[in-house]
């Protein structure tokens, strides 16, 4: 019997100021989680990916928990709709709850601050730490240079061919839940 996915963690941009097209792959994300019943854990900002994928699942009936230390809730920077708010006492404890409550790990497109999340995941991942999918939601080839260094990295021998499967890479937020699902033996995913 394969276990249930019942969370994933979605690391996200809080940034406005991005193209159309990573809101709509946040949105589609954000209704395929819904759909399938899964528990979506981020970072619990009121703007950017990160408010389009928590109002999405709102609207399609999920259920979103966000994750804040508190000087971002004292700043007002969390999203008012979020179904249970965690506050934290600052970003390490952040991170490690996302991490220790999820089944899987996505990330879209984001800044420095998505950038580090994704990368201790990884490291995590490596370490043995975290022991679950990471995917990394390649909107647009957003992420290719990202890619192409992880791929050097690999090349000379950084990161030992042991941990070839440290992340995948998805193209559409669809491919980003099969892969998941695949890694759990779960049956195809409800479309």
């Amino acid at each position: 019997m394969s276990q249930k996915i019942k969370t994933i963690t979605v690391y996200a941009s809080s940034c406005q100021q991005i193209a159309p097209v990573y809101f709509e792959a946040a949105e589609a994300l954000g209704k395929l989680l819904a759909e399938q019943h899964i528990t979506c854990i981020n970072g619990g900002g009121y703007s950017g990916l990160m408010a389009t994928i928590t109002e999405t699942m709102i609207a399609n009936g999920g259920k979103v928990i966000g994750v804040l230390p508190q000087f971002m809730i004292d700043k007002g920077w969390v999203h008012p709709n979020l179904s249970e708010t965690v506050v934290t006492e600052n970003m390490h404890q952040r991170k490690q709850w996302m991490a220790d409550k999820s089944d899987a790990c996505i990330a879209l497109p984001g800044g420095a601050g998505t950038f580090d999340e994704l990368m201790e995941i990884i490291a995590w991942k490596q370490l043995e730490l975290y022991r679950h999918p990471v995917v990394i939601l390649n909107t647009n080839g957003y992420y290719e240079r990202l890619l192409a260094m992880l791929n050097h990295s690999k090349e000379e021998k950084f990161i030992p061919e042991e941990y070839d499967d440290l992340w995948s890479v998805a193209q559409t937020p669809q491919e980003a839940l099969e892969i998941i699902c695949s890694s759990f033996n779960e049956e195809k995913w409800k479309y």
